[in-house]
């Protein structure tokens, strides 16, 4: 990030966004390195060095993570200056000198003009009653997305709103977004999940990595990493995952109409989904995909889709209204209940079935992370609840996506052809595909990529600084104070992507164009993190691909619309319908 004097702003065409709080002669704006190119351009940079600008932020982020230095107002800038520019402009026969005394002049402008630090009570936000009424009255808990949309126009990237005695500071910049998780700490905290802490407590379960914080959260996520994150360790299950998208295609074919027209694929794209999660987790198949699932499956699928339903309503509720509309909270402990039974049923099979193998002398491999857990120090306890929620984790995003996906290339057919076309290419005449062959494919990653930015399925994370108070957007933070990252805000940020609104996978294949790093994150960023990234990823991979090859996907005959809501993790708000006519 770079500073400018306000008398350089206006020659530079920036968006409207950037240029609006800036008036010449007063105070001092920042720009992002996605503006690079205008910048240089407008400095009379060479077209070599606009084009090396990657070399220059790689080095500039680096310098700045280890040694930055920060104005009274929370901006940051580079002393060395000098010595970076240098290096970085040695690949033209131009002389840095200009940029270098435009930089000092920027940088001395910045330290001159010191403010203090506002506290957070000068936050702007809504009043209690104002945001409570747009969380009930006006079916906020379905749109909590669009109020991030909602909240930017109104206070700009900071606000503050409080609920009942918690109050929480909304962060809607990728620039303030990084600044905040690069001082989360070792271990880093998300909000607390206070109705599912409340009912491990209750029913005496452990935390699994979901509920877990500090020291017993990294113990977990180092053990899981090194099965979950390693790509060599993932690609293995491409095998396992093939399978279940072949029980996909020939569900797809069952329910079609006989104009081709699939009504509800969420619904079949969710058991997939848990499909996929469990061939992975217990090497068996729960019958998701079956022309009769079972009902205990069923029974699962039910309870998952309440349970999250539930978690908004339990954690908006104070627990001493629990005894006063006692409904939410029992319905919320009966679908765990039910769905701890369920995971600890095919744990203890699986465990079963190896210790049989065992006894008979057989060797037994440990490529499954049931397997994989119970091996270690773990207490069954943790091994059931990390299980448990495990299979809650993937399968949203998995369902979700997938269902996005196919509903963007429905409505446009010529990126569909595109990556279709891609898809061949690589095959050649095979028809499934494996890992190494989804890495030969940037515009099926480009067009994940993108329906995860338009439609994230966590649109907003958490992170409570527990060690100390903490400076973000010119405002002191005190300790433990809730921290929401608006993600859904961000991704749809105008300032970072060009019209953020349309479907448009090309944008992350252009090497001319940079985002900031922080400004779609759908996995989330650090050590909190996705832990099954990349097997979701590959199973949408691979699902994708092979869609696309046994069908044409066409829309809606009735053509209707529909958009995201949010139900703790956004999803479709109406059901997709669509055509899959046999190619």
């Amino acid at each position: 990030m770079v500073h400018l004097l306000s008398s350089d702003w206006t020659h530079l065409r920036l968006s409207p966004r950037l240029r609006a709080p800036i008036q010449p002669g007063r105070s001092l704006g920042r720009i992002c390195i996605h503006d690079w190119p205008r910048i240089s351009k407008f400095l009379g940079l060479s077209a070599r060095v606009r084009g090396a600008r990657r070399p220059f932020i790689n080095r500039a982020s680096s310098w700045a993570n280890k040694n930055e230095f920060r104005s009274a107002s929370g901006h940051r800038f580079m002393v060395s200056a000098r010595k970076m520019l240098q290096q970085a402009l040695r690949v033209s026969c131009r002389s840095a000198s200009p940029l270098v005394k435009w930089m000092e002049r920027w940088a001395e402008c910045a330290s001159a003009r010191p403010q203090a630090v506002k506290p957070l009570g000068d936050m702007p936000g809504p009043s209690v009653a104002s945001f409570a009424w747009d969380l009930f009255a006006k079916r906020g808990l379905s749109r909590l997305h669009e109020l991030q949309l909602e909240g930017v126009r109104r206070y700009g990237p900071m606000w503050k709103a409080s609920f009942g005695p918690i109050l929480t500071v909304h962060v809607a910049d990728p620039a303030l977004i990084e600044q905040v998780l690069r001082k989360e700490g070792q271990h880093p905290m998300r909000s607390d999940l206070s109705s599912w802490k409340d009912y491990r407590r209750l029913r005496g379960h452990h935390y699994g990595l979901l509920t877990s914080e500090g020291e017993e959260w990294q113990s977990i996520r180092s053990l899981l990493g090194k099965h979950m994150l390693r790509p060599k360790a993932v690609e293995a299950y491409d095998q396992t995952l093939n399978s279940v998208v072949d029980d996909l295609i020939t569900k797809l074919r069952l329910r079609r109409s006989s104009q081709g027209l699939v009504t509800d694929i969420a619904s079949e794209f969710y058991r997939f989904g848990l499909e996929g999660v469990s061939s992975v987790l217990f090497e068996s198949r729960i019958g998701c995909l079956d022309k009769i699932v079972p009902e205990e499956t069923e029974r699962f699928i039910q309870c998952i889709n309440t349970m999250f339903v539930m978690t908004l309503l339990t954690m908006a509720m104070p627990s001493w209204m629990h005894q006063l509309f006692p409904k939410p909270w029992n319905v919320f402990c009966q679908c765990w209940d039910y769905m701890f039974d369920f995971a600890k049923g095919h744990i203890d099979q699986r465990m079963a079935a190896e210790a049989e193998k065992i006894a008979r002398g057989e060797e037994v491999e440990g490529r499954y992370l049931t397997y994989f857990l119970s091996r270690t120090s773990l207490p069954m306890k943790t091994v059931y609840s990390n299980v448990t929620e495990l299979l809650l984790a993937g399968v949203d995003t998995i369902s979700s996506t997938l269902s996005w996906s196919l509903y963007e290339l429905s409505r446009h057919q010529a990126v569909q052809a595109s990556l279709r076309e891609e898809v061949l290419s690589v095959l050649g005449g095979r028809r499934v595909p494996t890992a190494a062959d989804v890495a030969q494919m940037p515009l099926l990653k480009a067009t994940i990529k993108e329906v995860l930015r338009l439609y994230p399925v966590i649109p907003a994370n958490a992170r409570v600084i527990t060690e100390r108070d903490i400076q973000v957007g010119g405002y002191l933070i005190p300790k433990n104070t809730l921290i929401t990252l608006c993600h859904y805000a961000t991704s749809r940020d105008p300032a970072v992507f060009p019209r953020p609104d349309e479907f448009l996978p090309q944008r992350w294949l252009n090497k001319e164009q940079s985002h900031h790093p922080y400004a779609s994150v759908p996995f989330g960023v650090g050590k909190r993190s996705c832990i099954g990234r990349r097997i979701a990823e590959l199973e949408l991979y691979l699902a994708v691909a092979r869609i696309l090859l046994e069908f044409d996907i066409k829309p809606d005959p009735e053509g209707i619309s529909v958009k995201p809501m949010t139900r703790t993790l956004l999803v479709p708000e109406n059901v997709i319908n669509l055509q899959f006519t046999e190619r």
